[in-house]
């Protein structure tokens, strides 16, 4: 293992990538959003699932990952992984980092996702489980279902020798990824790390939270209408697929460089409430941000956005709405993305992530969509509905999952 360097350094952001339901890079996602436009459709794969409620999800279409990677490439892939590095490799793009620093013992990775590969676990169980016999499974299933798949396959691609962290805690995967490399790097244990969460769209997902009585199915027949973050008509989260990644630094590896600097990843947290599996609690959203702020070495005040989680889920908006104005107040713009690519589940974070970085550099801030009319339930907070001309200096992005798990990060100005 590499010697252990100087600690408490700065982590910057060198890199982005985004793979979306509304577009295939940061860029075109973005431009999606200011647009207005979505990727909410029906289904009509899930009609098997005949007694299934939730119709809706939002898939990324119009990118065939496997003419974009050669075989020899992807064969230790399903479609989760793919993702994952085809927004890993945009971000190192950004990053402009070379093959030598790459495969130096200093980078590292950390990525994650709720699971492996729905599609190849299937595949994978149907001889097993209905004909009791190994015939027709191939020797590299394996390493396209496996929870760690996202991780390896990108320290794969990229040749990567340093540390290896798989995040796979469901909700929370992008956005631990992404803490986990901050730890790293500011602990002085790596320099580089290439962080991030994915998710691949498989039934299994969508079943998931439609037994737990948790996905939007009044809409249907209007998939533009779902899901509803924090509106009184919201009846439930929608399933969504994709990846993002950041390239993380620290400030004197990315200088010494010459990088361009995005941003500074000033503070990060996570904690757990401890109460309940899927009951999320005020409390523990509240206290997550403030240990993030209060890592990050910032006031409440000189934050110009909050990135919510804000699934369109009752019991989760309004727990995560109150703690946000237990923390704020009611003056701080605040906007769940989730309407436009619905939940991404272990991508979440790291695609929020990296639209919070978009924000600080163009000077605007992203609005919620489908937020009509406030849940009087909800704290009164300013939502953003529409585009605001604004140049946040200081971005709070917050994720929250099963098992009561709570992240918070604080992105501010390039030191």
């Amino acid at each position: 293992m590499a010697e252990r360097v100087d600690e408490g350094r700065r982590v910057v952001v060198t890199g982005v990538g985004v793979t979306s339901p509304i577009g295939h890079s940061v860029g075109e996602s973005v431009a999606a959003i200011r647009e207005g436009r979505h990727g909410i459709r029906y289904m009509p794969e899930w009609d098997i699932i005949t007694d299934m409620h939730g119709r809706l999800g939002a898939t990324v279409e119009g990118l065939d990952l496997k003419k974009h990677y050669p075989r020899k490439k992807r064969r230790t892939m399903g479609k989760v992984a793919l993702l994952a590095v085809h927004s890993a490799e945009q971000a190192v793009t950004q990053a402009g980092l070379s093959e030598e620093a790459l495969t130096s013992e200093r980078t590292g990775v950390a990525f994650g996702s709720t699971s492996g590969s729905g599609s190849e676990t299937e595949a994978f169980s149907k001889p097993l489980v209905l004909n009791h016999s190994m015939k027709g499974l191939e020797s590299n299933a394996y390493f396209r279902l496996m929870t760690h798949t996202c991780a390896v396959n990108v320290a794969q691609f990229f040749k990567v020798r340093g540390r290896i962290a798989s995040t796979c805690t469901a909700c929370t995967s992008g956005s631990q990824g992404i803490g986990t490399g901050f730890e790293a790097i500011r602990a002085g244990i790596q320099d580089v790390m290439i962080c991030g969460g994915a998710e691949e769209m498989h039934y299994m997902n969508a079943v998931t939270f439609d037994l737990l009585m948790a996905t939007s199915h009044k809409f249907n027949d209007a998939p533009e209408k779902a899901p509803r973050p924090f509106d009184a008509e919201r009846d439930g989260l929608v399933v969504g697929e994709g990846a993002g990644a950041v390239v993380l630094e620290s400030y004197e590896h990315a200088k010494a460089r010459g990088a361009e600097i995005l941003c500074e990843l000033r503070g990060y947290a996570s904690n757990c409430d401890g109460a309940h599996l899927t009951a999320p609690r005020q409390a523990g959203m509240q206290r997550v941000m403030e240990l993030a702020l209060a890592d990050a070495e910032t006031a409440p005040g000189e934050v110009g956005y909050v990135c919510a989680h804000g699934t369109g889920t009752e019991i989760g908006d309004i727990a995560e709405s109150q703690a946000t104005f237990a923390v704020f107040g009611g003056e701080v713009p605040v906007a769940s993305l989730k309407g436009y690519v619905g939940h991404t589940l272990g991508a979440c974070g790291a695609m929020e992530a990296a639209w919070c970085v978009a924000m600080m550099r163009g000077g605007f801030l992203l609005p919620g969509r489908n937020l009509v009319n406030p849940d009087p339930r909800c704290a009164s907070l300013d939502y953003v509905t529409a585009e605001r001309e604004s140049a946040p200096k200081v971005v709070v992005n917050n994720n929250f999952a099963f098992g009561g798990i709570n992240t918070s990060m604080v992105f501010g100005p390039v030191p």
